[in-house]
């Protein structure tokens, strides 16, 4: 039995934790808020209409489990929300939202569901096509559900005045104008709402605390800033906002700040991640919020994206005073020449020269590589795994290259009919099914077998198990070594 209907909204999470990541999940991934179903769920709530969260990733709930708590609550309308916190978390998600919404389908037929977020963004139409929904929307949300919510839910019901939405209508498929960007982000979202989750269920990534391994809760991620001015053709993280370099805005410091004190005061949290897709980039930004946080004396663990032509001497020692005790730096190739093929231009001598000047500062480094990128061959490869090892960032990322729905290398695939997952969590990068990109002169398997060879070579080089040693001592090293015992199986590549 399914109670009378009293919730207006229920924003879903859906729990996809254990097939993305294998084993990695239960011990060494991190467990993240679902943020940005923070942000919807806030300004719902702010305009007028009553909301819950429904996390199911961090409850750890199946599908089953998922419908029949839906079901119990009884919203008019539910928003399952695929949106990652990076490139790489959004696409893979879809395997988890399609099940959920299948057994909330079968478990609870008239609840009203809709799908929103950075792959149903870029995706509107292919997603109303095959997943279990009513609508779909794209875009940013706060616009599209609050129409929605503000509507009647019925077969009858008109939609044509709803913006960003896709819906079906005599069993054609309609869709409208995509909502504008919201510019005043302070004002239509009114904070974080933090009071909606499990709070103390989230769990930071095992290199971000390093210097004390065994203190990865509480955790949580927070937005300073929307999309991305820059357009790496690999990334799809602007796909809500437009398109890549569209739609760039900022919160306030003085809203950031508001939400650091709930987080650092009410829940007790250290471990920040800042969510921006490029967070160093405005000086006056940047040093507005390390001020701020500075001014309140908290001994914050926080860690930002950054790229190297964004880093500025003079934010160095501010961000570090501030608690910003990592910046992840995107590398992704020792060769110009193939960085240059995915629009990220800046040469060796500065990838070094940043390094040593973020170094100096005190703050450590998270490096990020990528294998598999159009222009890449084995030398290539080879070559940025060298880098790699003479780099010995704090902590690197490999990846292999992904075409994720909404980047330029997504549509440049399908012109050239290169070879894409045969399913959505063939786009994870730590799944069993994963299927990167070939390139013109190796084949998918040969970059992943690479990948997983990279990762082992880079973490279990003396130079890197010695300066991790000497940095963070000796848990951190025996944690490393008990990282790299865990090898991933891959569909895709056979194992020896």
């Amino acid at each position: 039995m399914t109670s009378a209907t009293t919730l207006d909204l229920l924003v879903l999470n859906p729990n996809g934790r254990k097939r993305i990541y294998q084993e990695l999940s239960a011990d060494l991934a991190a467990i993240e808020p679902p943020t940005w179903g923070v942000l919807i769920a806030s300004a719902v709530r702010k305009g007028g209409h009553s909301v819950k969260i429904l996390d199911a990733d961090a409850l750890n709930l199946d599908a089953a489990e998922t419908a029949e708590r839906v079901a119990a609550e009884n919203p008019r309308l539910v928003a399952v929300i695929v949106h990652g916190q990076q490139p790489s978390a959004s696409t893979q998600n879809m395997p988890a939202a399609h099940e959920a919404c299948a057994a909330i389908r079968e478990r609870a037929p008239g609840i009203w569901l809709l799908m929103a977020g950075t792959h149903p963004s870029a995706l509107p139409e292919r997603t109303l096509r095959d997943e279990p929904v009513d609508f779909v929307c794209q875009g940013e949300g706060p616009a599209t559900i609050l129409g929605l919510l503000q509507s009647p839910l019925n077969e009858n019901a008109k939609y044509g005045a709803i913006p960003g939405l896709w819906y079906r209508e005599g069993g054609a498929i309609r869709s409208t104008p995509p909502a504008a960007l919201i510019e005043n982000l302070d004002e239509v979202f009114g904070g974080f709402a933090w009071d909606l989750l499990p709070m103390e269920k989230y769990r930071a990534h095992n290199w971000h605390c390093f210097d004390r391994i065994k203190e990865r809760q509480p955790y949580a991620s927070i937005y300073t800033s929307f999309s991305c001015p820059f357009k790496c053709s690999f990334c799809c993280i602007a796909s809500p906002y437009g398109g890549p370099g569209e739609g760039y805005r900022r919160f306030s410091p003085a809203q950031v700040i508001r939400e650091i004190d709930v987080l650092a005061n009410k829940y007790h949290v250290r471990n920040i991640k800042i969510i921006d897709e490029m967070f160093v980039l405005n000086e006056r930004h940047v040093l507005g919020i390390c001020d701020l946080i500075i001014e309140r004396g908290y001994d914050l663990n926080i860690w930002a994206y950054a790229r190297v032509d964004t880093i500025r001497d003079s934010m160095l020692e501010k961000l570090k005073k501030a608690g910003f005790n990592w910046l992840g730096i995107g590398i992704e190739s020792a060769s110009k020449y193939v960085r240059d093929g995915v629009d990220k231009s800046f040469g060796a001598r500065d990838i070094h020269k940043t390094l040593e000047k973020v170094r100096a500062g005190g703050i450590r480094v998270g490096a990020n590589f990528i294998f598999g990128l159009p222009d890449d061959d084995l030398k290539t490869m080879q070559e940025t795994l060298d880098l790699a090892i003479d780099l010995c960032p704090d902590w690197a990322n490999f990846y292999s290259a992904m075409a994720y729905p909404g980047s330029k290398l997504y549509t440049m695939a399908l012109e050239k009919k290169w070879a894409l997952p045969d399913s959505w969590i063939g786009y994870s990068q730590h799944a069993y099914e994963t299927l990167p990109l070939p390139t013109d002169k190796i084949s998918a398997t040969e970059v992943l077998r690479f990948r997983d060879r990279a990762f082992h070579d880079f973490f279990t080089h003396p130079r890197y198990l010695e300066h991790v040693a000497k940095r963070f001592g000796t848990d951190t090293l025996e944690h490393v070594r008990q990282m790299t015992a865990h090898h991933l199986k891959r569909r895709h590549v056979p194992e020896k």
